[in-house]
């Protein structure tokens, strides 16, 4: 039994559907809504909120393999609780920002989380993405109102990952060997600006989206109201203010672990164009 935790977000989504599709059942997928979720038939949709353990725990009996998405709950107690209900296999998503900014806040928390998965004695192998390609989701709402993108950095390029490529790595990390005690580093398959992400996603929806570069003091205020103040120093660091060679470098682990070549932003962007519409 593999049991896939975030299952309707960007990554579990894509996850469940690729474990379908090549008949890696049983399958579990962990949603605080399961009626509403639109799980494959043979997929078992569980409710539970990883914030509340008790909430989920119960959906562990029989499960040999979790995917699970960091710090999204009490990380030391979930970890526990796979243990403890015989799980032997984790898959856990991290970030980049754990070897290129070591020093920021969440990273330094990724960290931890990884650490005590490979101290639980069970088999592990960690994903570290970069920025998602999803993450362009933010300027949906300035995008349907045809108001102006507006973000700093605008020339500033990162190998952007498509969700479905971490998804895909995932995919083989529970199902085929060789994979147990391995971290990955993944990226997509060139750097991409946000200027250019907005031009992908205006030629998906077939006209102009008007964009508009921002200071990264204009940035920050609008983020801290969202996310806090370091937590946005973090974000903006990593997207444009502190880059490095190891955060802006295009690596080829997802072609070399699935076999299949990174999908381009562009892609993601024609496949979510009704998102911005």
């Amino acid at each position: 039994m593999i049991l896939v935790t975030g299952a309707t977000g960007n990554i579990g989504r894509a996850l469940l559907g690729e474990l379908h599709a090549r008949g890696a059942g049983p399958l579990r997928g962990l949603t605080r809504d399961a009626a509403r979720a639109a799980f494959p038939e043979t997929v078992e949709a569980v409710e539970g909120d990883l914030a509340k353990p008790e909430s989920w725990v119960p959906t562990l009996q029989g499960v040999r393999s979790l995917f699970l998405l960091s710090r999204l709950g009490p990380d030391a107690d979930i970890i526990g609780a796979a243990r403890s209900a015989g799980v032997e296999h984790v898959v856990l998503v991290s970030s980049i920002t754990v070897q290129t900014h070591p020093q920021l806040g969440p990273a330094a928390e990724n960290l931890a989380v990884e650490r005590l998965l490979k101290d639980s004695g069970m088999a592990w192998t960690i994903l570290r993405p970069t920025q998602f390609a999803s993450n362009a989701l933010m300027w949906a709402a300035s995008i349907r109102d045809r108001e102006p993108v507006r973000a700093p950095y605008a020339d500033t390029g990162l190998p952007t990952i498509h969700p479905a490529d971490i998804a895909s790595v995932a995919r083989v990390a529970l199902t085929e060997p060789g994979h147990q005690g391995r971290t990955y580093a993944l990226t997509g398959p060139g750097p991409v600006t946000a200027r250019q992400q907005v031009e992908a996603i205006a030629a998906a929806l077939g006209r102009d989206v008007p964009f508009t570069e921002i200071s990264r003091r204009e940035a920050h205020a609008r983020m801290a109201e969202v996310f806090g103040e370091e937590a946005a120093d973090a974000v903006l660091d990593v997207t444009g203010g502190d880059v490095n060679d190891e955060l802006l470098a295009v690596r080829d682990t997802v072609t070399r672990v699935t076999g299949s070549p990174a999908r381009p932003f562009r892609q993601w962007a024609e496949e979510n164009a009704d998102r911005f519409r």
